[in-house]
């Protein structure tokens, strides 16, 4: 049932690659038309090529999502059925040297620009009387934390209770709101990182013994994203190997 994404338009932020790139391309892959958005051209038109070449239909807009300004003049005049909030940052780093400034920019992006964006799109939902979806992309350090990553941590916390407060508020709305939290995902960024002894290391506390792939996360995604998980909102769905379940 949720594969068939047809007749759905479908808003995928930080879309230009890694994650987002690949969920975008997964619905627009189930007939979703997909609008892509990121803030680097460039970066959209190389990934809307991708997917028209695998036979998909995608749009793209330039957007910061900590920039409610942008995200009104990128969204005026469209709707959404679907709407995946990826877009984020990792901001590494140790907290007694964090700067505020480095502080900000990792809540603004991931915390503030996953409101805004989903305040925008929700309106569009809420005024077109059909409802729709909402999928968060938060992380199991929303759960549990690691060292060098507080911001990231907070933020992504904080993504979680928002997921749930925009749920119970959007309800009788007939808009869903859920969010993803995946484990150690391997993508072309962190691949290095992990086959270095402390990358190998941490892989080692993973119940599975193994880093996810981005096509693991499909099936969540699609369930929460479509009529399949037309009576699922305000549930966050952990995809990490058994991460989270693993021994202190």
């Amino acid at each position: 049932m949720f594969e068939d994404l047809s007749g759905k338009s479908a808003l995928v932020t930080g879309a230009s690659g890694g994650l987002g790139l690949h969920f975008a391309k997964l619905l627009a892959r189930r007939g979703a038309e997909v609008t892509l958005a990121a803030r680097r051209q460039t970066a959209l038109d190389q990934a809307r090529h991708e997917i028209a070449t695998a036979g998909g239909a995608s749009k793209s807009i330039q957007l910061d999502v900590a920039d409610a300004a942008s995200i009104a003049e990128a969204l005026a005049g469209r709707s959404f059925d679907i709407l995946v909030n990826n877009a984020g940052v990792s901001g590494a780093g140790p907290a007694a040297n964090l700067s505020e400034a480095d502080w900000d920019a990792v809540l603004d992006t991931n915390l503030k620009g996953v409101f805004l964006v989903a305040q925008a799109v929700g309106r569009g939902m809420r005024e077109s009387g059909k409802g729709g979806a909402i999928v968060n992309i938060a992380s199991i350090l929303g759960h549990r934390v690691a060292g060098g990553v507080s911001a990231y941590a907070a933020s992504k916390a904080g993504v979680i209770q928002l997921t749930k407060a925009l749920a119970l508020e959007w309800a009788r709305d007939g808009i869903r709101v859920n969010a993803l939290c995946p484990g150690y995902i391997e993508t072309d960024i962190n691949r290095d990182f992990f086959a270095t002894e402390a990358g190998l290391n941490l892989i080692r506390r993973i119940p599975q013994r193994r880093l996810g792939q981005p096509e693991e996360l499909d099936g969540a995604l699609l369930l929460l994203a479509s009529a399949a998980g037309s009576y699922i909102t305000g549930a966050t769905i952990e995809v990490d190997g058994g991460h989270l379940v693993s021994s202190l």
